[in-house]
């Protein structure tokens, strides 16, 4: 009988490890990265005209200032609350990001490190724990997985209306995951498994931006490598992502400069909470000689039902070219949901 024991919890071990290295996590979406683009909703692969051009365009090097520096942070979490009825885990994820960025004309560095921290049903076909009707034994998978990316970008005009760019990235990842009853799993305790060994790939972007007078036109393909990582018994995934945006910007009057931008996802993105695929509208204007700029916009989530986000953003420069960048989003669109500020340096 002990050794029929032994071997059942064998199996059952084994089967453990075998779900979990298979499972998938997809580590960011693109919404993760950008004080300024999140507080336009996301709408900003066709504006793209600082730093952060090294994750939202890089094409977008060419239009911007001869110099620009930011320093962020930002955080999102899906849903608000990751525990239902009964302190039982809900399948819900948190995302944390820092960023370096320093670019000149055609040429920028980045580093960014994204924590994400995850809580999903054990297997790919198991209900959620809110479905089950004994709670408290429903089994979860609770994962940690840090990105990290250093990023060279280069851009290159051709003719008068047209720029490519891309960024080469180098990324490593340090993953773990657990399963455990929904009861004792939570967001908190997810982040601060102790990640197994890192695993490292070469990453590549590409976009292209097309310029008109006022009006912007842009195409980015983010992952086109779709690079995987194996780290702490986790499969971390970079899906490939595709988006298209639009913008115009004028200036004058009392308002002072105005862009207004659309952007659209072109590929769905997996989630622990369910795929996502964005449409985004988003606008900003800077008063009072660019002392200050406020921007705001709507997203949603074209997946399933329409869930709409709404954000809000703004610019306060401490002196000229040197400003402190805040956003905020919320709404059904809990994908995005979150709050950043950064240090933004441009001349």
């Amino acid at each position: 009988m002990r050794t029929a024991s032994t071997f059942v919890s064998h199996v059952c071990l084994v089967a453990v490890i075998v779900v979990v290295q298979r499972a998938p996590a997809s580590a960011q979406i693109y919404e993760s990265v950008g004080i300024r683009a999140q507080g336009m909703a996301g709408a900003f692969v066709a504006v793209a005209d600082d730093a952060t051009a090294t994750w939202w365009n890089p094409a977008g090097l060419a239009s911007g200032t001869y110099f620009s520096s930011v320093i962020e942070y930002g955080t999102t979490q899906d849903p608000a609350e990751a525990t239902g009825p009964g302190g039982v885990a809900l399948p819900s994820w948190r995302s944390g990001a820092r960023g370096f960025t320093i670019t000149v004309p055609s040429l920028g560095l980045s580093y960014y490190r994204l924590q994400v921290s995850q809580i999903q049903p054990f297997g790919t076909t198991a209900p959620t724990p809110a479905d089950r009707q004994d709670q408290g034994r429903a089994s979860v998978v609770s994962s940690s997985i840090v990105l990290q990316e250093f990023g060279v970008t280069v851009g290159q005009s051709i003719g008068r209306h047209f720029v490519l760019g891309t960024t080469a990235r180098f990324a490593r990842v340090g993953a773990a995951a657990v399963t455990s009853d929904a009861t004792d799993a939570s967001l908190d305790r997810a982040e601060d498994l102790e990640r197994g060994d890192t695993d490292n790939e070469f990453d590549l972007d590409v976009g292209a931006m097309a310029a008109f007078n006022a009006l912007r036109l842009a195409l980015v393909v983010k992952h086109v490598t779709r690079p995987s990582f194996s780290s702490g018994g986790l499969l971390t995934e970079l899906p490939r992502q595709a988006r298209a945006g639009v913008a115009v910007t004028g200036g004058g009057g009392a308002v002072g400069q105005l862009t207004v931008a659309f952007d659209a996802d072109l590929l769905r993105t997996p989630m622990a909470t369910g795929d996502v695929r964005h449409v985004a509208g988003g606008a900003e204007t800077w008063l009072a000689g660019r002392r200050v700029g406020v921007r705001g916009g709507v997203t949603a989530n074209t997946v399933g039902d329409a869930r709409p986000s709404g954000s809000l953003g703004a610019s306060v420069a401490l002196r000229k070219g040197t400003y402190v960048d805040a956003q905020v989003t919320g709404g059904s669109d809990r994908s995005t949901n979150g709050w950043g500020v950064a240090l933004r340096v441009t001349y």
